[in-house]
């Protein structure tokens, strides 16, 4: 099971980076360009918070059986001087756990605003934020 949900959150990270690079230029682009905020980024903006969701559900999963998980009671604490041990058990989780909030409140606060130009940007920025976040803790040497 272990190696399966992995897969899959190693997978699905591909889609999720994809989808978040495709809707922060859909974003900069209806900023400069002056668009109308229709529909179609409604879907596609919607469709990057449900897929990033899903990749957070898997991950969490993924956290509680993985062999990682063992060390926090075999350590005691001891985790935090394991620099991979402290990147899968502390870093990556937590700060993952922050860009999809950040990602959930770009979705919440365009919601709420009149302008497009007011929905795009909060679109654009706050799931750019959640892209460097997600960024900088993948674990690069294991991941590719």
């Amino acid at each position: 099971m272990y190696t399966l949900l992995k897969t899959a959150h190693s997978y699905w990270a591909f889609i999720v980076l994809i989808l978040l690079i495709f809707a922060i230029a859909n974003a900069f682009f209806g900023i400069v360009k002056k668009k109308t905020f229709d529909s179609s980024d409604f879907r596609r903006s919607l469709f990057v918070l449900i897929s990033s969701h899903i990749q957070l559900l898997i991950g969490l999963i993924l956290y509680f059986v993985s062999p990682w998980f063992g060390k926090w009671a075999a350590s005691d604490m001891g985790v935090m001087k394991d620099s991979q041990a402290r990147l899968y058990l502390v870093e990556h989780p937590i700060t993952n756990l922050l860009a999809i909030i950040l990602i959930t409140m770009g979705w919440s606060m365009h919601k709420r605003q009149s302008l497009d130009a007011k929905k795009f940007s909060r679109i654009g920025i706050f799931y750019f934020l959640g892209l460097v976040l997600l960024l900088s803790r993948i674990p690069w040497n294991t991941w590719l």
